[in-house]
């Protein structure tokens, strides 16, 4: 084809053209096998050249008559061409403005150099082709499904865009170490930002439950909808990963009806805008959500690890082939799960960890959600007053709750009063719970509800009893999606209009039956933990089942697609792609509804004996569950404490515990831990965590270290562990999105006890604000030796007010301040500091935008200093001058052992006036100029000089 291309434009030459215009009835003839071959839409031509009155409606029904497609074109050439020039320009007009339709034609317009005249160039062109209609019936219907969001009150649809706020979300490696901030939603899709594996297919967003992922994805399907998500989309498909596991075993479909059945079909042509996508895969942009949610006993290891698009084959293998780019290569394709559910590096292009909200996402979500700012106020300062309920904001679903919850009982009761005390998770469901089922209660227009919360659950005793059966058969089956057989035999219309349950769409075979879900997979295990509590029938085993099902080996994390070309390992029966995060919340509420507090409600439902013997079952079992798990924990003896490092499933347990409200219990964990130094890092802990921490830890009598660094407490969090602070020495708190207000109560805390010997702040975001309340801190507590607080936004100011604390301590060893950016004036300031220090050991001033005239005065100020062994500044601005000066301090300084000048601007000459200065210092364990400007031949020249090293 491509020679036919050449020589076609060859013979353009030879088409006679004289002093004139060029002959488009020629160009037509020349051209004419090129074109019947590439014009695969014969519509759009038809429908502008009848529109422009230089086709009449017989012309058209003649080109129509024909069979095939190049017989069709055949006839419009010929009918162009016997109409003459202007009709012939314009059929080559329209093949050039038409860009989607007639793609392959586009190297051809180019080679012909084609330019309309000023006639036909003012000629309208309509666009007609199935590929462009499509596209707008995407973005129209997208737009429409997209604009309201379901709330939880079904009656209550609320507009996204007053709605969305933002969340943070933060780029990550496969170590799920953080690589950078997503500031915006293309970053998403863009290769310049987060990039950890160029062969992968697929962006893989992860996060708790409840944590926005599903309105992430909506936010973004509305943008492009609106012609605002500019990543090269021409096709916007979107999944919810439930539909999956709706499919039969002996079910197969097309890649075709899989797209066009589940999000819509094209109304003209589906053939060519089925080929138009897989010609173009880089144009589609595919939304998977909930991938975790799926529950299937397919087996993929019994189909092939390739398929054909044209084939019908089980809906799984096809989501298999479209994440891993065996099908629509090079399409984009988004994919979200539940913290907990890895997905195999091959696949992941991107990793990204959605946080939630910070203190600023939730006060502009605060401020979205209350219109008056009279309310707004009242809510912002409870939620001040109250860092419990504030760390259950910072997940949007619950803070959701938490606010139309506060809402309801604003209008009904005249209260506007939030919980003083500590809230748990299960507290929050039940007070939701209430909202809706007092939904429909008539009331008095002059009178407000004062309906009690037992009244209420009294009075819908059965309704909740029906709910949670249906959820509790869903859950032992990993069930989300139910029939509509299975609900309308339990629940009558009324109940469904409550907004516990929402119709979703059909999937699979099962003909035009609605089929219906909890409006969010915690809630349906809330319902699950009811019924195992109000149901006589259930006896110690089952009340523990979903225990059981948290705690087998390979609960930490699971790697799903279990197929041969990406995993060569699989357990027999095991589920790809299963997420125990369900099971979790499931337990989480039983905890909850057995504790002491709620028998009062529930004893309303079920008997109080029924309560206390479940109550005594999990008591035991959490007992006897912890020592065990208490005992396989890693340990390790330390100088001043003994460590042990606990698992992201130990937070679970954390969280249980804390629903009980039983201090016998924090008790007993406290004691069995048999350490005093707790390593808690990537466990996935959120700020409302640290209220469960607080709860257990707070029982220890002794000195403790806690060591929280690469969680997402931020400073709600750090207000929860208030009850800890008298009791900690060591603090590590690094990579946790914590902000001058966090520093601030960190420092009226630890000020209180001096005992503080440990403090990791590092990589937050702590400006000079910040940075001052730790110099505060230092100068108040000499028991403070330890000061980690790299990689924040600490300027020159910040940076004076550390060295000055630094310079009055008189127990400081180690500083690190790696990547700020304390400037020249900063480096003098801790100059000062460094000269006669009686105990600084360690300094890192790397990467701080110091230049020779602050490196000047560092080696100068280290000429009388005795006490430094290791000096980080990588990553400056130093040249030569400060490389000589720094070969001064060495013939004086006898003490320094390591030296670290990585990646600044010394060449040669600095170096071997470093390498000179070694001549008399044996003290000098190494200098290091690794990523300077000397080259391998240079670095030959200080070969013999071991401790220099260059490359």
């Amino acid at each position: 084809m491509e020679g036919r291309l050449i020589g076609n434009v060859e013979s353009l030459s030879q088409v006679p053209s004289g002093s004139g215009p060029p002959s488009f009835v020629s160009l037509l003839k020349v051209h004419r096998e090129l074109l019947v071959s590439r014009v695969r839409n014969t519509q759009c031509l038809i429908d502008n050249l009848i529109k422009n009155e230089y086709f009449s409606n017989e012309d058209a029904e003649i080109a129509a008559q024909y069979p095939t497609q190049s017989d069709k074109v055949r006839k419009i050439l010929d009918l162009a061409q016997s109409k003459g020039e202007e009709v012939s320009e314009y059929c080559i007009y329209v093949l050039q403005q038409v860009a989607d339709a007639y793609y392959d034609l586009h190297p051809w317009l180019e080679e012909i150099g084609f330019r309309p005249t000023e006639v036909i160039s003012k000629k309208p062109v309509e666009n007609t082709d199935p590929v462009s209609r499509y596209h707008q019936k995407l973005r129209d219907e997208l737009g429409r499904d997209t604009k309201f969001i379901s709330s939880y009150a079904q009656k209550e649809d609320m507009l996204l865009e007053e709605t969305y706020s933002a969340n943070i979300m933060e780029f990550i490696n496969h170590n799920n170490e953080k690589l950078g901030s997503v500031n915006g939603l293309e970053d998403l899709l863009d290769d310049n930002v987060g990039l950890i594996n160029g062969d992968g297919e697929t962006v893989y967003v992860f996060g708790d439950a409840g944590i926005g992922k599903s309105m992430l994805l909506q936010k973004m399907q509305n943008l492009w909808a609106k012609g605002e998500f500019n990543v090269g989309a021409k096709f916007f498909f979107r999944f919810r990963c439930r539909m999956f596991s709706c499919f039969k075993q002996d079910e197969s479909i097309c890649l075709k009806d899989l797209l066009f059945k589940y999000n819509c079909f094209p109304d003209q042509d589906p053939e060519e805008v089925f080929y138009f996508i897989l010609k173009f895969p880089h144009t589609a942009l595919f939304t998977f959500d909930g991938f975790d949610e799926i529950n299937s006993d397919f087996d993929l290891s019994s189909v092939p690890e390739n398929c054909s698009p044209n084939e019908s084959i089980h809906a799984l293998v096809l989501l298999v082939g479209l994440l891993s780019g065996k099908l629509l290569k090079g399409s984009k394709k988004i994919l979200t799960a539940r913290t907990g559910t890895e997905i195999h590096k091959n696949i992941v292009r991107k990793k990204v960890y959605l946080r939630g909200f910070s203190s600023s996402n939730l006060k502009e979500y605060t401020k979205m959600f209350f219109k008056d700012e009279g309310c707004r106020t009242l809510v912002l300062n409870q939620l001040e007053a109250n860092p419990n309920m504030s760390s259950l904001c910072t997940v949007p679903l619950f803070c959701w709750i938490i606010f139309k919850c506060y809402d309801h009982f604003y209008s009904a009761f005249d209260s506007h009063e939030l919980p003083d005390c500590s809230v748990t998770l299960t507290d929050i469901f039940l007070l939701m719970t209430e909202v809706h089922l007092n939904r429909t209660q008539k009331t008095n227009l002059l009178k407000k509800n004062n309906r009690s919360q037992v009244e209420t659950f009294r009075s819908k005793k059965e309704t909740l009893f029906a709910l949670s059966k249906i959820a509790h058969m869903g859950m032992e089956k990993s069930l989300f999606v139910f029939d509509q057989d299975e609900i309308t035999t339990s629940l009558c219309e009324q109940d469904l209009h409550l907004g516990f349950l929402r119709a979703v769409p059909t999937y699979g075979d099962y003909g035009n039956q609605s089929s219906y879900e909890f409006l969010h997979m915690t809630l349906q295990s809330f319902f699950t933990a009811l019924f195992l509590v109000t149901d006589e029938k259930v006896g110690g085993k089952e009340l523990l089942k979903f225990f059981a099902e948290c705690s087998t080996p390979d609960t930490a994390l699971r790697t799903c697609f279990p197929i041969r070309w990406l995993n060569n390992y699989r357990p027999t029966g095991a589920d790809p792609f299963r997420n125990n995060e369900h099971f979790h919340f499931t337990n989480l509420f039983l905890c909850g509804l057995l504790s002491k507090a709620r028998q009062k409600l529930l004893r309303h439902l079920v008997s109080p004996a029924s309560i206390k013997k479940k109550r005594k079952v999990l008591l035991a079992y959490f007992f006897e569950s912890m020592k065990s798990h208490l005992r396989s924990l890693t340990r390790a003896r330390l100088k001043q404490y003994k460590q042990v490092q606990v698992m992201p499933n130990f937070v679970w347990m954390l969280r249980c515990i804390y629903e009980t409200q039983s201090e016998k219990v924090g008790r007993v964990v406290a004691k069995g831990m048999r350490a005093n130094y707790i390593k808690l890092t990537y466990c996935n802990a959120y700020s409302a965590d640290c209220s469960a921490i607080s709860f257990v830890m707070h029982h220890f009598q002794k000195r403790l270290a806690l060591d929280l660094d690469n969680n997402n407490i931020n400073d709600y969090g750090i207000k929860q562990l208030l009850p800890c602070f008298s009791r900690l020495a060591v603090l590590r708190v690094s990579v946790n999105q914590i902000t001058d207000q966090g520093i601030r109560v960190l420092y009226d805390e630890l000020s209180k006890y001096k005992i503080v010997s440990y403090l990791g702040l590092y990589n937050n975001q702590i400006t000079d604000i910040g940075a001052k309340y730790v110099a505060r801190l230092i100068e108040e507590c000499p028991s403070l030796t330890y000061v980690k607080i790299g990689a924040n936004r600490i300027t020159t100011e910040g940076g004076k007010s550390l060295a000055y604390a630094i310079q009055k301590s008189k127990t400081m060893y180690e500083i690190g301040m790696w990547g700020n950016e304390i400037g020249d004036e900063g480096a003098k300031a801790f100059a000062e500091a460094l000269k006669n220090h009686p105990t600084l050991t360690n300094v890192s001033l790397a990467f701080n935008g110091i230049t020779t005239e602050g490196g000047k005065c560092l080696a100068e100020a280290m000429k009388h200093n005795n006490t430094v062994n290791i000096f980080w500044l990588t990553k400056n601005e130093l040249d030569d001058e400060a490389a000589e000066a720094f070969a001064e301090m060495l013939k004086v300084n006898k003490k320094l052992g390591h030296l670290w000048l990585i990646q600044n601007q010394i060449t040669a000459k600095g170096a071997k006036c470093l390498t000179d200065a070694l001549q008399d210092n044996t003290a000098i364990k190494e200098v290091c100029l690794n990523g300077n400007l000397v080259s391998q031949e240079e670095a030959k020249a200080f070969e013999n000089e071991k401790r220099i090293i260059c490359f």
